[in-house]
C-alpha cells in the first residue's frame, strides 16, 4: 500500500521537483510487530533535514498516524519508507515561490538476508567511487544517491555483501548502504560524518548508547579497517553485521560486536512492542 498525502495512490506529479531534481528526503525504517522501529528517530532526522533543505516539514502527527496506518497492513516483518519532497514547480533550479511539499509512505516486504550474515559476518570490498564532500548536505538522508548507486553497481558478486565509500581525501566514510564502526583496543570508532555520508539512526544510537565502551568519531583510513581487532556495518533495516572478511582479509567476529548487536536486537525489540 502507498499514501500520497495521505490518501492511496501511486501516481505523482511528473512536475515534482522530487522526480525533477532529487529535491527532496526519505527514511527507510523496519517494521516489527505492526509498528516502526525508532519512529520517533526518524522523524527527528527528516525534520532536520527538512530544515536544512528549506522544505515545509509535514506535521509530525500526520507522519505518525499515517505510518500506523500502513504497519497496519501487514503481520509481518516489513520496511515503511517515507519521502518528502519540495513539490511540483516549474523548470528550472529556482524554488517555487509558494512550497506544497509531497510526501509519500509506502510500505515493502522485509529483505531476505541469511542468518548468517548477522551470527559469522560479512564480506566487504572497497568501492573506487568516491563520494564528494559538502558539508551543507552530509548528514542527512537526501534523494540525491547517485554515488551509491554507482559504488553499488561495482560488484556483482554474490559473496559480496556491502562496498565501503571513500571521500576525495581517502578516508572512509560509509558503506553503500551502511554506517561502519571499528574497534581497536575494546574502543569504538566510527568515521567523520561532517564533509559526506548519511548519519544513520542506528550509528545515533550505537554511540549514545555508552554500554561501557568509549566511543570516537574520527578520521579512518583503509589501513585502519585492516587492522581492527573487529569491524561491523549497521543500519535501520539489518541492524549490525560483522565484517569477517575485508579486502580478503579475515577480521574475527569479536566479542563487542555481538554485545552490541544483542543489546540493539533487545533495544528494537523493546520500541517495536512498546504503547504508542
Amino acid at each position: 500500500m502507498i499514501l500520497v498525502n495521505g490518501q492511496p495512490s501511486n501516481v505523482i506529479a511528473i512536475t515534482d521537483r522530487g522526480f525533477q531534481y532529487g529535491d527532496g528526503l526519505f527514511e527507510t525504517i523496519a517494521v516489527n510487530n505492526r509498528k516502526p522501529v525508532f519512529l520517533f528517530q526518524h522523524l527527528q532526522r527528516l525534520l532536520t533535514g527538512c530544515r536544512r533543505l528549506g522544505i515545509p516539514a509535514p506535521r509530525t502527527e500526520i507522519l505518525i498516524d499515517e505510518a500506523h496506518r500502513l504497519c497496519q497492513q501487514t503481520n509481518a516483518p516489513a520496511v515503511l519508507k517515507i519521502i518528502v519532497t519540495r513539490g511540483s514547480g516549474g523548470r528550472g533550479y529556482k524554488q517555487p515561490d509558494t512550497i506544497q511539499p509531497t510526501r509519500v509512505l509506502s510500505l515493502h516486504p522485509f529483505p531476505e538476508y541469511p542468518l548468517r550474515y548477522w551470527t559469522d559476518g560479512i564480506n566487504a570490498r572497497v568501492c573506487q567511487t568516491r563520494l564528494g564532500a559538502n558539508p551543507a548536505l552530509a548528514g542527512i538522508k537526501h534523494l540525491n544517491r547517485l554515488e551509491q548507486i554507482i559504488a553499488r553497481a561495482e560488484w556483482q558478486d554474490n559473496q559480496i555483501q556491502e562496498g565501503l565509500m571513500l571521500c576525495g581525501d581517502g578516508f572512509v566514510i560509509e558503506g553503500t548502504m551502511s554506517n561502519l564502526f571499528l574497534i581497536k583496543d575494546r574502543k569504538l570508532y566510527t568515521p567523520d560524518l561532517s564533509q559526506a555520508g548519511i548519519a544513520g539512526i542506528i550509528r545515533g544510537l550505537v554511540l549514545s548508547c555508552g554500554h561501557g565502551i568509549n566511543t570516537a568519531v574520527t578520521l579512518m583510513t583503509i589501513d585502519d579497517l585492516l587492522n581492527a581487532d573487529e569491524l561491523f556495518v549497521c543500519n535501520s533495516v539489518i541492524g549490525i553485521w560483522p565484517v569477517r572478511l575485508m579486502e580478503n582479509r579475515p577480521i574475527p567476529v569479536g566479542p563487542i560486536t555481538l554485545q552490541l548487536q544483542a543489546w540493539l536486537h533487545g533495544l528494537q525489540d523493546e520500541n517495536a512492542h512498546a504503547e504508542n
